[in-house]
């Protein structure tokens, strides 16, 4: 090239196979560069955990006193001025991440005298030994989550099954860090899989178990603003508008299938099942009745018939059976327990919670208008009574 020259399209045809290559290299560059983010991120998430690993096993603080973090964050930073994750806060955050898992898996040992970790691999008779003197492995899974997620996780997660629950959660969630802590908040862990259900009773294993972990006891529905008074209609009617918000809720997985879907008899009956969702991971289908009222045992029969509609209906070549869920406002779990203990479809019952933080009362809006109009009034009142003064002083000195 001789001289400068701008670059533009030269006549070319796009036709459906160049579209085809074109969104087939797109597609393929996207996973080099998230390949090449996690390869990133492992790579520093394994420095981190090794320093945290010698902190640990060199029992730096009582070999050199409780300083030696601060000093070691000071030395780092002077060798490497350039480097980033030196900080005195992180360092010790290296620690803790370690810390945390080491502490538990070897307790785990100890006390369960388990011969595999609760990191799930297994360990040979010199890998134990070697971690009993402060040597564990970083898992590969934890390179797939941000250093931001993990200190999160052990700072605010009290066992070590709630915090592999939420490394699994972000791995397979894509999880940000204000997603993380805001599931976190909700107490996910403790809910999910927490819902009273029969299928140990209605389904085989292992499918009645992994079927138990669709569903959690108490669902959020903070982002609904109801009325002060609802029905079951007014809250499907909300859930719906906010069907996006809703699958969230429930879970990954979830498809939206229909609401109110007519089902019609031979007979001439018609029924209308609330909503129909399709759990893609399980192949099957979910029937979800919403009551806003305390759970009756009556409320178990209906969704009992409309689990078996499913099956008959719904339920193709592949799909696994139908199961039902009732999300009302309340329980007693004897109740709850009795009720779903001969139904021979699989169901459960979980509860929600609705920060009925409602519009406001009339009473409240009118209080308030009220209150901004005296306000206004006193404002408007004393303008004119200043505007009144001076011109009463101006008259005054006028007939002076």
């Amino acid at each position: 090239m001789n001289k400068p020259t701008f670059i533009y399209r030269d006549g070319m045809l796009a036709d459906k196979e160049y579209v085809e290559w074109l969104s087939e290299v797109k597609a393929r560059f996207r996973q080099s560069q998230i390949k090449a983010s996690i390869r990133v991120n492992t790579s520093m998430l394994e420095f981190y955990w090794s320093i945290g690993r010698d902190l640990v096993a060199l029992r730096a603080e009582e070999r050199w006193g409780a300083g030696v973090v601060k000093q070691f964050s000071l030395d780092m930073r002077q060798a490497f001025p350039d480097a980033t994750g030196f900080s005195h806060s992180n360092v010790k955050y290296m620690k803790q991440w370690y810390s945390f898992y080491f502490k538990h898996v070897i307790k785990s040992q100890r006390v369960v005298g388990q011969n595999d970790n609760e990191l799930g691999e297994e360990l040979s008779t010199s890998e134990k030994s070697q971690r009993l003197v402060g040597q564990l492995d970083m898992p590969e899974s934890f390179g797939r989550v941000p250093w931001g997620q993990h200190i999160d996780i052990v700072s605010r997660c009290m066992s070590l099954d709630e915090a592999l629950f939420y490394v699994n959660q972000v791995i397979d969630g894509g999880w940000s860090r204000p997603e993380l802590n805001a599931h976190i908040d909700k107490g996910l862990f403790k809910a999910q899989g927490s819902a009273i259900t029969n299928f140990g009773q209605t389904l085989p294993m292992p499918q009645g178990e992994l079927a138990k972990e669709i569903f959690k006891d108490p669902y959020h529905f903070g982002f609904l603003s109801m009325q002060e008074k609802y029905d079951e209609h007014d809250l499907e009617e909300a859930l719906v508008a906010n069907v996006t918000q809703f699958l969230l809720e429930l879970g990954k997985g979830f498809s939206y299938v229909g609401r109110q879907m007519e089902l019609q008899m031979p007979g001439g009956q018609t029924f209308y099942p609330d909503l129909v969702f399709y759990f893609i991971p399980q192949h099957r289908y979910i029937i979800i009745e919403l009551k806003a009222v305390k759970y009756v045992p009556e409320f178990a029969g209906k969704l009992n018939f409309y689990v078996t509609a499913a099956d008959e209906l719904l339920r193709g070549e592949g799909d696994n059976p139908s199961v039902g869920l009732i999300i009302c406002k309340s329980t007693d779990r004897t109740v709850v327990e009795w009720s779903l203990k001969d139904i021979n479809k699989p169901l459960g019952v979980a509860t929600y919670q609705l920060e009925e933080v409602v519009n406001r009362t009339v009473a409240e809006l009118e209080l308030r208008k009220k209150q901004k109009e005296e306000k206004a009034n006193s404002s408007v009142a004393t303008d004119e009574f200043t505007e009144f003064n001076n011109h009463s002083e101006g008259k005054k000195e006028d007939e002076e």
